[in-house]
């Protein structure tokens, strides 16, 4: 399979000749490759950026499905950029569809970790890392060459992703709106009954009920919060600086890397160049596997132990992986155990920061927060991801296979202050996971204000029983 690149360079150079006359300037077909592929990132900063808000402005399941216009916008623009030959409408394309990347990224996993209940909460966020491997998965398939690799399709191929944007259009009005966001920032409490009752059955919804009526009583009518009042707020500094590192050390965990020198190394095992994207679907597959175990795993054995161990093994695989790679030469066998080592990394990485991320950012803050907090967590995760891009082939330029000597240090370092400052959120609500950090945040006041909060709390439930 001729990599998609190599049919975007065509395009380009068969485009500018047509247009200008002339053959178009290496350095300049570079530099636009670069644009198109930069470009998504971009587009993903962006989404981070508004996601936040358009989930507070249009509700959670609004926002969910503008975002779906928008998807579906950018798939016409790339789809008809090659029949009408304006390599611009593929850029414009790739914008959108990071702008979509973004917004999506932040108010997906906000939704549903508000609608699920507490003991469900972990696998129902896994959703949504379930279905971004099970698309990376599909993007692979359907990417070679027998079906919609080759030089004459890849337009479809670019605009395929307009698909799941019509299948959540045609489903999701038929969902209900977020029941917290309905309560505490609409302050419509007969709507959140409705849709209490439409998730959990009305024999179940009012256990879910009290709770957010707890959250909201403690919130006393505060506001959705802006990202930056969050980093001038004492009583949840613990949890963005843990949303930060997590973030980051998810995008700085060697993961690129890794797809990186898997060409390499399937290579030096001795498969053909023309086998390799057909093996190389086996990191999709064992991502996809990965993520599907997690959100088995992560309602019982615990976010803690799975984000932990999940780097503690990314460390382990790493080091392994520096010595095969610069002994890959030295033994036949090496290299078989630097293949099994990539994909032993690979499931690593879903089973612990892959997966666990994105639902810790949710469960971490509480309804007046959180969609600042995943603002911030997104942006952090564009900046991260476009700075190891950028900065990646030098650091393999320069070190080789010693690069993973640097990402083995990060995972481990990410390993021990997740030991030290986060708590095990399972099955524990949002009020009781904000009370675990009020320890690190506060310190010494950490008592009265947990006697405080305990005191409201008492009366808000004296007065709910002297009212019936």
């Amino acid at each position: 399979m001729p990599p998609a690149h190599k049919h975007i360079h065509r395009f380009l150079n068969e485009t500018w000749s047509s247009r200008y006359h002339k053959e178009l300037n290496p350095d300049l077909l570079t530099f636009l490759w670069s644009v198109i592929a930069s470009i998504f990132s971009l587009g993903g900063l962006c989404g981070a950026l508004i996601g936040g808000s358009m989930a507070i402005q249009l509700g959670r399941k609004g926002a969910l499905l503008l975002n779906n216009i928008i998807a579906i916008v950018a798939s016409i623009l790339m789809g008809i950029s090659f029949p009408t030959g304006l390599f611009e409408l593929l850029i414009a394309g790739r914008f959108l569809i990071g702008i979509n990347s973004g917004i999506g990224l932040c108010v997906q996993p906000l939704y549903i970790g508000e609608v699920a209940p507490k003991h469900l909460r972990g696998s129902m966020a896994m959703g949504s890392s379930i279905f971004l491997t099970g698309g990376i998965l599909t993007g692979q398939i359907i990417g070679l060459r027998e079906l919609l690799g080759g030089e004459t399709y890849w337009p479809v191929l670019l605009s395929s992703s307009c698909f799941p944007a019509f299948a959540q259009l045609l489903f999701l009005p038929w969902f209900p709106e977020s029941p917290r966001y309905l309560l505490i920032d609409r302050g419509d409490e007969l709507s959140c009954a409705k849709a209490l009752k439409r998730f959990h059955g009305s024999s179940e919804y009012q256990r879910e009920m009290e709770d957010i009526q707890r959250e909201c009583f403690a919130l006393e009518g505060e506001k959705p919060r802006k990202p930056w009042q969050l980093f001038t707020d004492r009583g949840v500094r613990w949890q963005l600086i843990t949303v930060i590192v997590m973030t980051m050390g998810q995008q700085l965990s060697g993961i690129n890397a890794i797809y990186f020198y898997a060409t390499y190394i399937f290579e030096e095992a001795g498969i053909s160049a023309e086998k390799i994207p057909y093996v190389t679907l086996g990191t999709g597959a064992c991502e996809c596997f990965t993520a599907l175990t997690c959100g088995l795993l992560i309602d019982y054995v615990g976010r803690r132990c799975l984000i932990i161990g999940g780097y503690l093994l990314m460390t382990l695989w790493s080091i392994v992986l520096t010595f095969s790679l610069t002994y890959q030469e030295l033994y036949p066998w090496v290299p078989y155990v630097s293949m099994a080592s990539i994909f032993a990394f690979i499931l690593s990485f879903g089973l612990g920061p892959g997966g666990i991320t994105n639902t810790l950012t949710a469960e971490l803050f509480i309804q007046s927060s959180r969609p600042a907090a995943y603002m911030i967590g997104g942006t952090i995760s564009w900046i991260s991801f476009f700075t190891i891009g950028m900065i990646f082939p030098f650091i393999v330029n320069g070190l080789k296979q010693y690069c993973f000597v640097v990402f083995l240090t990060e995972c481990s370092l990410v390993a021990v202050f997740l030991f030290f400052v986060i708590p095990e959120t399972k099955n524990k609500s949002f009020l009781e996971i904000k009370k675990e950090f009020h320890k690190l945040n506060f310190g010494r006041n950490t008592r009265k204000k947990e006697t405080e909060l305990y005191e409201r709390q008492q009366f808000h439930d004296e007065f709910k029983k002297n009212s019936v």
